[in-house]
């Protein structure tokens, strides 16, 4: 925790009036993520993405990143993930290099315009959505029904989870649990997509992708974007304590997610899939 939040000093006012007391705030830094691409004898190296990010997991983060955005299918094509050194003393650590297998082939001029069109305006038009749209393999699986009762109980499992939010207030979380409501693991950032691409990442290093049988679950809104990170990993179902956009209950369809929101431990909306949850074992407390 001592690299994700920072002490500051507050005015509190209250009841009492005002009070000087201590704080603790969740850390926001630049991350640059850079990519080593080309022959062995030729490398070239190439600045991908800078996202705001809470420090923690930056390997996971980027990693995912790749991964949901497509530019790498699998953790055999990265041969190594590194800081870089030769920075500014302001930019250590938040800098890192990872080198892509010579076979990786990378459009640089796509992922140009793919970047600038996602960070500039985000999904504001039918331009901007095709081009953050990446491609999501078709996955095949059984899954088995989760009671609607475990589904309620898993908000306060993931926020007695949160070690960072519970002294800031001040990160997204996702969790990925178990069909059994038990949490595999946990990932906070101050940025939504950053949690997820930390907890994809940390599968994709573990080679533990395609996640079709595990529920993701997100302490906010789902959006379009947090909807295709999930389908890139085979995830199939997602619960959130927010509500989802319209673009997000359209992808969810499409990629036959089961989708849930508003979740809280008494009740919960259905908006996607409801073939995969057991409403007969019983109601949320």
């Amino acid at each position: 925790m001592a690299s994700s939040v920072s002490s500051t000093k507050i005015i509190k006012i209250g009841a009492q009036g005002q009070e000087n007391v201590p704080d603790l705030v969740a850390i926001e830094e630049p991350l640059e993520i850079r990519l080593g691409i080309g022959s062995l004898n030729q490398r070239e190296q190439v600045s991908l993405s800078v996202t705001m990010r809470t420090p923690g997991h930056d390997k996971e983060l980027a990693i995912g990143f790749l991964f949901t955005e497509r530019i790498i299918a699998d953790i055999s094509e990265v041969n190594s993930i590194e800081y870089c050194e030769t920075v500014k003393p302001d930019e250590k650590g938040n800098v890192i290099r990872i080198e892509l297998s010579s076979e990786v082939k990378v459009d640089e001029e796509k992922l140009s315009r793919h970047f600038y069109t996602s960070s500039s305006c985000g999904v504001c038009g039918k331009s901007s959505i095709e081009a953050i749209k990446v491609e999501i393999p078709e996955i095949k699986t059984s899954f088995v029904k989760v009671g609607a009762s475990l589904v309620c109980k898993l908000p306060d499992v993931l926020k007695q989870a949160q070690k960072v939010f519970e002294h800031t207030g001040g990160l997204h979380a996702c969790g990925f649990f178990e069909l059994d409501g038990s949490l595999i693991r946990l990932r906070e950032d101050v940025g939504r997509h950053n949690a997820v691409d930390k907890l994809i990442g940390s599968l994709l290093i573990e080679k533990k992708l395609p996640a079709v049988n595990q529920i993701l679950v997100l302490s906010g809104r789902i959006s379009f974007e947090l909807v295709q990170k999930a389908a890139r990993a085979g995830i199939q179902f997602i619960a959130a304590i927010g509500a989802p956009s319209s673009l997000a209950i359209e992808m969810a369809k499409k990629h036959q997610i089961t989708m849930v929101g508003f979740l809280k431990n008494s009740s919960f909306n259905i908006y996607s899939g409801e073939e995969r949850i057991d409403i007969e074992d019983g109601i949320c407390n």
